[in-house]
């Protein structure tokens, strides 16, 4: 079992920035890729960005150029960078973290981020 714990989210203008952490309960975090989704209220779920335990990203289109995504397998924790937010980045964002080998799925409770003048 694995905990994951989102911090950093919350209300911001257009424009303007957050950093959204995720901290990890599993000591094996590293084998992990660890992912950022969102949902935005009546849409479904959506990959942000993703990194695989080799350090490999990924990012929806809508993000990408404004977003990075980092881990620090040392201190088990994920960090999704957002720059230059717009309304329609307002969702619960979520952590995830995926373990390939055995199929393992575990997600965070989520974080509000809003982006509203």
């Amino acid at each position: 079992q694995v905990q994951l714990v989102e911090s950093g989210g919350g209300s911001v203008q257009p424009g303007g920035s957050l950093r959204l952490s995720c901290a990890a309960s599993r000591t094996i975090f590293s084998l992990y890729t660890m992912g950022w989704y969102r949902q935005a209220p009546g849409k479904q779920r959506e990959l942000v960005a993703s990194i695989t335990s080799g350090g490999s990203t990924n990012y929806a289109d809508s993000v990408k150029g404004r977003s990075t995504i980092s881990r620090d397998n040392v201190k088990r924790t994920v960090s999704l960078q957002m720059n230059s937010l717009k309304p329609e980045d307002t969702a619960v964002y979520y952590c995830n973290a995926y373990f390939r080998a055995t199929m393992a799925d575990y997600w965070g409770q989520g974080t509000q981020v809003t982006v509203s003048s």
